[in-house]
């Protein structure tokens, strides 16, 4: 069996990610203030007369699940962010303090 027949796993692609993938820490909370801000909107916008202005939903529920669907996606990045920064940290830790000996 030549090289040539050998499937390579490490250079396969699954494909293109999703427009979050790269956001980070600061994207994350980005997407939650502009989620709570959108439903702000949806709830002022209509209540003060400025129905007509971009961006105002004409149903409040569906403002409220759009904010709502952009809140949710910067919570999951931001908890997931926070979560391997920390099992880095308690990785690097452990790998500074040697092994352990009985």
């Amino acid at each position: 069996m030549s090289d040539k027949d050998v499937e390579r796993n490490d250079e396969r692609h699954d494909g293109p990610e999703p427009w979050w993938a790269g956001l980070g820490t600061r994207g994350a909370l980005t997407l939650v203030v502009l989620g709570v801000a959108a439903a702000a909107w949806a709830v002022l916008a209509p209540a003060l007369g400025l129905g007509w202005l971009p961006l105002t939903p004409e149903n409040l529920t569906t403002g409220f699940y759009q904010a709502g669907k952009i809140v949710a996606i910067g919570v999951v990045i931001l908890v997931g962010t926070v979560l391997t920064r920390r099992s880095n940290r308690a990785t690097a830790t452990e790998a500074a303090a040697g092994p352990e000996r009985d």
